[in-house]
């Protein structure tokens, strides 16, 4: 990391220091298992211990935790037992059949998949947006699960509370350029393969995309995929909603898988109903978790933004269309999730009873 990542870090809101909870992450094999490890190192969650699970692919496999190394487990009912807060960032059907076993066992669930917002009780989060909107999140002494937001739907949230803040926005459109690895280490994998393919005029795996996503641009997945695309889309949109209020502007979005391995990229189009200038809109837009990067800069993309902490942007006037801009955004996905996560579990100590190890 370097030192300007470590400065944005240091400079944010962390759970106080104390060895008080226990913690597991489904899923610990996973990219956004990894990252949520990393990033309970680096927020200094209060855990005095973390048990990486997994399925049989991935038991017994190494990895740190901070200055530790510990072996991933098998997910198993007993190893939910005496745990604070689980973690899911497994597979959706991964998830599906086990957090209840960590519900059951007295753990808060964290759901990083995507795959229990439609629960009983469920709640959709972005801690980010929560502050940005002044919003204060009443404690539930028996909180269903906690699903974090989708990293696009935090971006857009938080970007358009801010603008519209500078003048009223009369129109949003969002194009989205979607990575290999929102599917995990399996998406990441088929790209490089069929990457590696084209090159030399082998057939294209395409257990994970059905369809050519090397050296490509595709708006719809083949039949075999899933999630398909237009579902994603779905569920950037009710995140949105549920996360950015009934009074922010909905925009209109476009979905399309990139052929990049790592980070989301967003065109946004904002149309104001009144005269406004770049400056103007740097401004609001400028704050906690959104750098513009200045002149001489490298200007934002999926490279820049790899294990920033911030959502980086430039702006840019319509040439045509009067009172209009262009935002051109790129964040690191899997940090924004896993930073997402964290931060929603510090929120739950509020309600675990403190000073001891449950």
């Amino acid at each position: 990391m370097s030192e300007s990542e470590k400065s944005a870090v240091a400079a944010l809101p962390v759970a106080p220091r104390g060895k008080l909870y226990r913690a597991a992450i489904v899923g610990a094999a996973s990219l956004k298992g990894k990252e949520i490890a990393e990033m309970l190192n680096e927020r200094n969650f209060p855990a005095a211990d973390v048990r990486l699970l997994d399925d049989d692919e991935s038991l017994g496999q190494l990895e740190a935790m901070g200055d530790e190394i510990s072996f991933i487990q098998s997910v198993r009912a007993e190893q939910f037992e005496h745990v604070d807060f689980t973690f899911f960032a497994s597979d959706p059907d991964c998830t599906r059949k086990n957090w209840k076993r960590a519900r059951d066992a007295g753990s808060t669930i964290v759901d990083v998949s995507s795959a229990l917002e439609e629960e009983a009780g469920a709640s959709v989060r972005s801690p980010w947006v929560e502050r940005e909107r002044s919003q204060i999140v009443a404690p539930d002494l028996q909180p269903g699960p906690c699903v974090t937001a989708h990293p696009v739907a935090i971006s857009l949230a938080l970007l358009l509370l801010r603008a519209k803040k500078a003048a009223a926005i009369r129109r949003v459109t969002a194009t989205v350029f979607e990575p290999a690895s929102e599917h995990g280490q399996l998406g990441m994998d088929e790209l490089h393969q069929q990457t590696v393919n084209l090159l030399s005029f082998q057939p294209l795996p395409k257990e994970v995309f059905d369809a050519q996503v090397a050296f490509n641009m595709v708006a719809r997945y083949g039949p075999r995929s899933q999630p398909a695309l237009d579902s994603v889309e779905g569920r950037i949109l009710r995140h949105y909603r549920k996360i950015a209020g009934d009074n922010a502007p909905l925009p209109s979005l476009f979905l399309l898988q990139a052929p990049v391995f790592h980070g989301h990229a967003l065109a946004v189009l904002l149309e104001f109903e009144q005269a406004m200038d770049a400056a103007t809109l740097a401004q609001a837009l400028t704050g906690d978790h959104v750098s513009i990067p200045a002149a001489g800069e490298e200007p934002p993309s999926n490279v820049s933004s790899a294990g920033q902490p911030n959502i980086l942007i430039s702006i840019k006037p319509d040439p045509v269309q009067p009172n209009s801009f262009w935002l051109w955004t790129a964040a690191d996905n899997l940090r924004i999730s896993a930073f997402t996560a964290v931060e929603c579990a510090e929120s739950l100590t509020a309600i675990r009873p403190t000073g001891k190890i449950q």
